[in-house]
């Protein structure tokens, strides 16, 4: 996920440490070091990723930003 993702909202597909497999809108706060730092869309809490474990990502249109579950 490059760093022009910082501040935008972006849907992912994430591989979780016990190797289940989400989808999610989550609104990027910051990169730094392989870890991604944002706001999940659902439930407004703060939320890290790991970069390597995001297998998929896509920014969201303005129209599309409604959440999803987290």
């Amino acid at each position: 996920m490059p760093i022009k993702c910082v501040g935008q909202v972006v849907e992912i597909v994430y591989l979780d440490r016990t190797g289940k497999i989400t989808q999610r809108k989550i609104e990027v706060k910051g990169i730094r070091d392989g870890i991604v730092r944002a706001i999940c869309l659902t439930s407004t809490a703060p939320r890290t990723f790991r970069a390597e474990n995001i297998l998929a990502w896509k920014p969201v249109p303005k129209g599309e930003r409604r959440p999803n579950a987290c």
